[in-house]
């Protein structure tokens, strides 16, 4: 008997994570009947390449859902609100990567390689975590099943393409700029200058005067780990990087654990990179990330100051694991579990 193969929609497809979907499905071979790239009404008709060939982007609206397996959503929360149900209502699974669908109990949010069994209560539409929470939560799966983290406490240094094309023009403009003129310049796509800058600023102030990318860490984290109690306090910084987010990240675990045990764990871990040799120089940097699908971590170290405390250092590509890679390895477990609504092709 042949394998199935699915009807897939892009809902965002132009855009940056969208695209990146579209290439994630290729690379990894994903069975594909048809591609249905969906955009815009303006951007109706524009071609995109998959497999060789050109496919004509259709306006994401109900109708142009009929025939859908899966939807792969990347268009932002307002979008997703209105045309995920209308999706599922057509026949398909969603995948939605806005923040939508998140904390919606009924939503399972998911990262495979920690929490794939909440597909199985899935109802339609499964949210696809903040970038930032992903990487994290990758690394702190085997230290958690092994240990137990009761409190983590975490520094983000995010590059300017976790806020899309906008993000990646306004440093590249701005570096120009500064650079030809050797004066401050005016923002071009954050609240300040990102060139040669860093702000201390992600999403909106909220109270306590945590940012809501602050707060998504938190509760997003307690979700995907299903462990209510760990603690979580986080601090999201914009930095003049295209891509790859990192993260200082301290844990504290209920039972001690060495760095060399820490090592050992994530070593078998087989999304994880382990670079971690300082007296020879090597940690991981977001240059490393370039078209690369890995989380990496180093600078795996003792917190002195407290019984049961490590510190790490992750790395790993917004656009790739941070959202489009992490997407369709959704899908494929989707398929893996056999939890679509349709038979395929």
């Amino acid at each position: 008997m042949a394998a199935r193969s699915w009807n897939v929609a892009i809902v965002g497809a132009l855009g940056m994570v969208g695209s990146e979907m579209i290439r994630t499905l290729e690379r990894r071979n994903f069975p594909v009947a048809e591609l249905r790239p969906l955009d815009l009404p303006a951007n109706e008709g524009r071609e995109i390449e998959f497999r060789d060939q050109k496919v004509r982007t259709r306006a994401a609206m109900e109708q142009n859902f009929r025939g859908i397996d899966i939807a792969l959503f990347s268009a932002g929360a307002t979008a997703s609100l209105d045309l995920a149900p209308k999706a599922v209502g057509q026949g398909a699974v969603v995948v939605d990567n806005s923040s939508a669908w998140r904390m919606d109990p009924n939503c399972p949010l998911v990262v495979p390689e920690v929490n794939a069994r909440d597909l199985d209560r899935h109802k339609g539409i499964i949210a696809n975590p903040n970038c930032s929470t992903i990487q994290m939560v990758v690394v702190l799966k085997p230290i958690h099943d092994r240990a137990r983290i009761r409190r983590v406490v975490v520094s983000t240094y995010q590059a300017t393409t976790g806020a899309g094309n906008k993000g990646s023009l306004a440093l590249e403009r701005e570096s120009m700029q500064f650079c030809r003129d050797g004066t401050a310049v005016e923002p071009q796509g954050f609240q300040y200058q990102i060139a040669f800058n860093v702000i201390p600023h992600i999403d909106v102030f909220q109270e306590g005067g945590y940012t809501k990318e602050e707060y998504k860490m938190a509760n997003e984290t307690k979700k995907i780990m299903g462990d209510d109690s760990i603690r979580l306090t986080a601090t999201c910084v914009r930095v003049p990087v295209f891509y790859g987010h990192s993260e200082a990240v301290n844990i504290e675990t209920e039972t001690k654990i060495s760095p060399e045990e820490a090592r050992g764990l994530l070593e078998e871990s087989p999304s994880v990179i382990v670079l971690d040799d300082p007296q020879n120089l090597k940690y991981p940097m977001p240059i490393m990330t370039d078209q690369q699908d890995a989380t990496y971590v180093g600078r795996i170290r003792e917190d002195f100051s407290i019984d049961n405390g490590l510190n790490l250092w992750i790395v790993a590509n917004n656009i790739r694991k941070g959202a489009a890679l992490n997407a369709v390895q959704i899908a494929e477990e989707l398929v893996r579990r056999n939890l679509l609504a349709s038979t395929g092709a």
